[in-house]
C-alpha cells in the first residue's frame, strides 16, 4: 500500500499524491525545474535551500543515484514533487535508488499529482509557499498553515548553508576514464567566498590553476586580505541576497583591492555591493536551457540557471555596465565595472547539470587577475 500525501498551496490549490522518500511534513517555496536530468545534482545545491522543488520532466530517479554526482555534502530541498518517482535505478553508475536517498536524508518526497497543471500554476500566479504532508488529510488545514509561512523575502538562508570553518580544496574535474582529477601546480591563489558554493565551481576553479581556499560567508574583509589572495570569487547560494548585509560590507571593502567575480547570488551581491538594486522574479529561472546574449561580443549561450531574484538594470549607475541578458525575459544576466577589476554573472557556467556553452567565464576571471597582477 501507497502512502498518501498532499502538497498544498498558499492560493488554496492542492495536489493529492503519494509519498515517496521519507514520511512526514516539509514547508518551503514551490518552484519549479526544468532540466531533464541532473537530479541529484539539484537535489544538492544549496541554491535549494528553503525550496520544495518540482520536475517538470516526468520520470525522475531511473538512474539512480551515487557519490561522485553530488554538489555539496548533502541535499538541500526543503521537499521533492514529481510526476513518476522510478523505484528501478538502472544505470552502471548507481549506487542507490532515489527513494532510499530521499529517505536517508529525510526529505519528503510526493509523486503521482499533475506536476504539469503545478507548473502552470505557477508561472501564472508565481512561486508560493506550500506544505508537503504524509499527516495531515485535510487539505484545506494544510493550505492555511501554508499562508502562514514565513516567506522568502528578507530571510538570510546563506547562514545555514555556509561552511564553518576555512578548507582548501584541491579536486578538479570528472572523466569516464579517471573519476575526479588531481590538478598539479597553481598560477593564482584565489579565496572563494562559500555563500553555499557548489563543488563543480570549486572544480572548475581548480582545472583553470588555481589554489583555493574556501571560507565562511561571513569572514571580515580584512582577514581574506591577510591570506594575500590574487583574486576573490563570490559562490552561488539561497534566497534573497538583500539581507545577507555582512557580505555586501565585505565585498564593498574588497573591490579595488583584488580582483572579484561572481557566480549567480555572488552576482546579486556584487550588484548590491556596487550600489545597485535586485527585486524577485515571478518564479525564477530554474532549469539548463536559458538562453542568454553576451553584449560584448553579441554570442548566444545555453546555460543552467536557478534562482529567484535578479539584478534591477536600471539601479546600475556610473562605471557598472550590463554584459549579459536573458533573452526569454530580457533580465540582467551579467555585469562588470570599467575601471575596478570586478564582474560576475548570474547564470551558472560551472553547469551541473547543464551545458558547458559558458565555462570561459572561469578563464576570464583569470585573464582580469593576470591583468591586475600585470602578468
Amino acid at each position: 500500500m501507497r502512502k498518501k500525501a498532499i502538497l498544498a498551496l498558499e492560493d488554496g490549490t492542492y495536489f493529492e499524491g503519494y509519498n515517496f522518500g521519507a514520511e512526514g511534513e516539509a514547508w518551503g517555496e514551490v518552484v519549479f525545474n526544468t532540466a531533464m536530468t541532473g537530479y541529484q545534482e539539484i537535489l544538492t545545491d544549496p541554491s535549494y535551500k528553503g525550496q520544495i522543488v518540482t520536475m517538470t520532466y516526468p520520470l525522475i530517479g531511473n538512474y539512480g543515484v551515487n557519490r561522485e554526482d553530488v554538489e555539496s555534502a548533502r541535499p538541500w530541498v526543503e521537499g521533492f514533487v514529481v510526476k513518476e518517482a522510478s523505484r528501478i535505478a538502472s544505470n552502471w553508475r548507481a549506487e542507490a535508488d532515489l527513494h532510499g536517498y530521499l529517505r536517508e536524508h529525510g526529505i519528503v518526497g510526493i509523486e503521482g499529482i499533475d506536476t504539469r497543471e503545478l507548473t502552470k500554476r505557477l508561472r501564472e500566479v508565481g512561486s508560493q509557499m506550500g506544505i508537503i504532508s504524509t499527516l495531515e488529510g485535510d487539505p484545506a488545514r494544510l493550505v492555511e498553515r501554508a499562508r502562514a509561512l514565513p516567506k522568502i523575502v528578507g530571510r538570510d538562508l546563506v547562514r545555514e548553508v555556509t561552511c564553518r570553518a576555512p578548507y582548501r580544496w584541491d579536486e578538479g574535474d570528472w572523466s569516464l576514464e579517471m573519476g575526479y582529477s588531481r590538478p598539479q601546480g597553481a598560477r593564482y591563489r584565489v579565496v572563494v567566498y562559500d555563500f553555499g558554493v557548489k563543488y563543480n565551481i570549486l572544480r572548475m576553479l581548480r582545472e583553470e590553476g588555481f589554489d583555493i581556499t574556501v571560507v565562511p560567508a561571513s569572514t571580515c574583509a580584512e582577514e581574506v586580505l591577510g591570506m594575500k589572495p590574487d583574486g576573490v570569487f563570490l559562490s552561488n547560494g539561497p534566497g534573497d541576497p538583500a539581507p545577507v548585509e555582512y557580505a555586501i560590507k565585505n565585498i564593498r571593502a574588497l573591490l579595488g583591492k583584488v580582483p572579484v567575480c561572481g557566480i549567480c547570488l555572488g552576482h546579486q551581491l556584487l550588484a548590491l555591493a556596487l550600489g545597485g538594486r535586485t527585486y524577485k522574479l515571478k518564479f525564477g529561472h530554474h532549469g539548463a536551457n536559458h538562453p542568454v546574449k553576451d553584449l560584448v561580443n553579441n554570442r548566444i549561450e545555453i546555460t543552467s540557471q536557478n534562482h529567484n531574484f535578479a539584478v534591477d538594470a536600471d539601479s546600475l549607475k556610473g562605471d557598472v555596465e550590463v554584459t549579459h541578458v536573458n533573452l526569454n525575459d530580457h533580465t540582467v544576466e551579467g555585469l562588470r565595472h570599467r575601471t575596478i577589476p570586478a564582474f560576475s554573472v548570474q547564470f551558472h557556467p560551472e553547469a551541473s547539470p547543464g551545458p558547458h556553452d559558458s565555462r570561459n567565464i572561469f578563464a576570464r576571471f583569470a585573464a582580469m587577475i593576470g591583468e591586475f597582477k600585470g602578468g
